[in-house]
């Protein structure tokens, strides 16, 4: 019988130089890649990352500005309750910022606190019509946008969606109660006379919402 001798494939071996070469090469990479490399903080000028926005921050910053806009444009509540009953649009037109259905207007008056609930009053204001009702806002809770729609200078397109959009004003309301409700006793304002600077929608000419930027307890 013949027999059959198996042969044992040789294995060819990669020359030690080229191994060599090779590791070389990787750890010159290595180096010029970590050269390359800058670390970059999180909040640092150097973190060009969009910002997440913050509606405290943003509130905070654009309060002082819409508050000296109000306060430097309001009318009188008796002037204006003339205008409205001339001519309504004509007096949003004159007086307010377009916002939607309605315009925001800015007033101030002076009147004796009646009754309220969940920090809104009814105000009685000499030289408005008895069937004209004016209700103030004092927290702990501020509903609306009329704040952050006041000057017109807001728009939706400043956000990048409508969740900040909204955001914005809720921050905005935030840092009016900060500034301007801070301690102020609500139990105690029924029968008091009180001074306000604020702003309204005008939709309803006979039920104005309004919202303070300033309100003096006398």
């Amino acid at each position: 019988m013949a027999s059959v001798t198996a042969e044992t494939p040789s294995v060819r071996r990669k020359p030690r130089r080229t191994v060599l070469l090779s590791a070389l090469a990787v750890a010159v990479f290595g180096v010029a890649l970590g050269l390359d490399t800058t670390v970059v903080s999180i909040g640092s000028e150097a973190d060009q990352r969009e910002a997440e926005f913050s509606p405290a921050a943003f509130g905070e910053e654009q309060f002082p500005r819409i508050r000296d806009y109000v306060v430097g444009n309001a009318v009188p509540a008796p002037v204006l309750s003339e205008a409205i009953d001339a001519d309504q649009r004509a007096a949003a037109d004159e007086y307010g910022v377009s916002a939607g259905i309605g315009a925001v207007i800015p007033v101030r008056f002076t009147g004796t606190v009646g009754d309220g609930s969940s920090g809104v009053f009814n105000v009685s204001v000499d030289g408005i019509p008895s069937d004209r009702t004016i209700r103030v806002q004092t927290g702990p809770a501020i509903n609306g946008t009329d704040l952050r729609d006041a000057t017109g200078t807001i728009s939706f397109g400043q956000f990048t969606n409508q969740i900040e959009y909204q955001d914005a004003g809720s921050g905005i309301n935030n840092a009016m109660k900060a500034d301007v409700l801070q301690g102020l006793d609500r139990e105690t304002l029924p029968g008091r006379q009180i001074e306000v600077t604020g702003v309204f929608k005008l939709i309803n000419p006979n039920n104005w919402f309004v919202t303070p930027v300033a309100l003096e307890v006398r």
